[in-house]
């Protein structure tokens, strides 16, 4: 990639590590299939993080728990039929989503 260099990546050692880091997001939205809140009908704020789940079995039951009813949403399918998006997907539509909403280079003023 040619814009590794200008990432501000930080890797933690497990989640608790992460918890318990200086530069952790205040709140924490779960994309998920296991909620009935669509992502576009919550309020982002600057400084909140988005968390996914494995592409193949999605987020294990004891981090729904931790984050909570409130900050688990989900990316609508067209219907039931339909598998969920792969992760990769999932993760542009999301940032995209919040991005817009904190961004004032996505202000329509």
């Amino acid at each position: 990639m040619d814009y590794w260099d200008d990432l501000d990546l930080c890797v933690h050692k497990n989640w608790q590590a992460f918890k318990e880091s200086p530069d952790r997001p205040e709140r924490l939205w779960l994309f998920t299939t296991q909620s009935e809140q669509a992502y576009w009908d919550v309020e982002f704020k600057e400084g909140d993080g988005l968390v996914f789940g494995n592409e193949g079995h999605g987020a294990p039951a004891w981090l729904h728990k931790e984050i909570g009813d409130e900050f688990r949403v989900n990316i609508p399918q067209p219907n039931d039929k339909l598998r969920s998006l792969n992760l990769a997907t999932a993760t542009g539509i999301a940032t995209y989503e919040a991005l817009r909403q904190v961004s004032p280079i996505f202000s329509r003023s």
